[in-house]
């Protein structure tokens, strides 16, 4: 059963990929248009062959979002099904505590979240959940060949490389958000493995992608956190989380679908921290240098003034914790 699963998520998959080369052995997809796609898969030892005039049944899963069951959701989450994709606009990114009458108020910012200025992004795909333990192990225990042809092997003995693991007393589970996972990890091992695997090209958010996600796009309805401006409708804190994180998806999403934004775990973006300009930029990609890594969105342990959606923080790229994940962004 776990291997049809796993056939039938490769099929779906690559369904929405460009043509790949003919190989000798591997998984014939056919299309809905009659056209075939096929797909080296080393743990096959025939071709096995699928026709899919209806999308498999999936088994439901917790949570609000519509996260897939079995090993669906492992390849779910490497395919746009589960990214949201976010139009490119104009936003005003930080916020500010002078003026009341004023662009972007709030009582709560901090000083570096000043001064407010125009950014202008182009379109991107998001994660619409955090990426989870299931997807971070597949990644990094995956063998077999990539889309490139190239062979790969697990990156280590155990995917989580630092001395701490997910665990129960934190949140433990193929649907909870990966956590114990630096920058360093996330950029060097899991990101790469993930794009030869997919054939596409995956990265962290800059932190301007990160915010004008969290505010909702231009859908936003200018709410304090992300989706709305009562905490406990969609973020996991201090004050509700029990000290742990939570499976993704199981608070209400935002204005463009996207889940737990604010709250659970805080959130890697590419950017290195630095102070922002008052001139209006495009695409920025944050300083050239640096030493601390940007985070956004809180955590299970954080107050709400953390989990709002301009509040900014920062570490070094090398630290693992279990307060840190990450999501995905895949540019069209």
């Amino acid at each position: 059963m776990k291997k049809q699963a796993l056939f039938n998520a490769l099929s779906l998959l690559f369904a929405l990929c460009i043509s790949l080369p003919v190989m000798a052995q591997g998984v014939i997809v056919y299309k809905k248009d009659g056209t075939q796609v096929k797909y080296s898969y080393e743990v096959l030892d025939r071709i096995e062959t699928y026709n899919y005039d209806e999308e498999p049944e999936v088994p439901d899963t917790p949570g609000s979002g519509d996260v897939s069951g079995s090993e669906f959701d492992i390849f779910a989450s490497l395919s746009y099904d589960d990214m949201v994709y976010v139009e490119g606009g104009t936003f005003l990114i930080g916020a500010q505590t002078s003026s009341s009458s004023s662009a972007n108020y709030d009582s709560d910012a901090e000083s570096d979240e000043s001064p407010v200025h125009s950014v202008t992004l182009s379109s991107y795909y998001i994660g619409k959940y955090e990426v989870t333990q299931q997807l971070w192990e597949y990644v990094m225990n995956y063998t077999g060949a990539a889309a490139d042809g190239t062979i790969l092997s697990a990156v280590a003995s155990d995917p989580w490389l630092g001395d701490d693991n997910p665990s129960s007393t934190y949140g433990k589970g193929d649907y909870y958000p990966a956590y114990c996972v630096s920058y360093e990890d996330i950029v060097n091992h899991f990101i790469p493995r993930l794009n030869k695997i997919t054939g596409k090209t995956f990265r962290l958010p800059t932190e301007a992608e990160w915010e004008y996600a969290a505010r909702g796009g231009n859908q936003s309805k200018g709410c304090k956190y992300s989706g709305s401006n009562t905490i406990g409708d969609v973020a996991w804190y201090t004050n509700n989380a029990s000290s742990t994180t939570h499976q993704v998806g199981t608070k209400q999403a935002n204005e463009l679908g996207i889940y737990d934004m604010s709250g659970n775990v805080y959130e890697w973006c590419s950017d290195w921290y630095g102070s922002y300009s008052s001139t209006s930029q495009t695409d920025p990609t944050g300083p050239t240098s640096g030493s601390r890594r940007m985070l956004r969105g809180g955590s299970r342990s954080g107050n709400a003034r953390n989990c709002r959606v301009s509040n900014r923080f920062y570490d070094t790229p090398s630290y693992r914790s279990y307060y840190y994940g990450f999501r995905l962004v895949c540019v069209p």
